[in-house]
C-alpha cells in the first residue's frame, strides 16, 4: 500500500469511528464534500496542512493518518533490559 492509500484508508476508518459523514467532516475542514470523497478514493493527495487540519477534527495526531495500521501493529519494541517483543 502506498502512502496515499494508507491515508485514504485511515481517513475513512477514523471518520466513520467518529460517526462523521463526509459532509460533516468537509464542513468542519472548510472544504467541499467531494474533496473529502476524493481523498478517500485516492483521487487527490492532501497538503500537509490539510492532513493536520483533518487530524485535529478527528482528534488524532497527524502522523496517525499516515501510518499503516498493519505496519504499526507488527512493529517490535525493545524494553530496557529485555529482549525484543512483538506489540501483538
Amino acid at each position: 500500500m502506498n502512502i496515499r492509500e494508507i491515508f485514504a484508508l485511515n481517513l475513512r476508518t477514523m471518520r466513520n469511528a467518529k460517526g462523521l459523514s463526509q459532509e460533516e467532516l468537509a464542513h468542519r475542514a472548510d472544504v467541499h464534500r467531494t474533496y473529502v470523497s476524493s481523498l478517500e478514493r485516492c483521487v487527490y493527495s492532501p497538503t500537509i496542512d490539510m492532513v493536520d487540519s483533518i487530524a485535529k477534527i478527528l482528534g488524532v495526531e497527524a502522523f496517525e493518518l499516515l501510518v499503516s495500521k498493519r505496519l504499526s501493529s507488527t512493529r517490535k519494541t525493545v524494553k530496557p533490559n529485555s529482549e525484543p517483543s512483538s506489540d501483538l
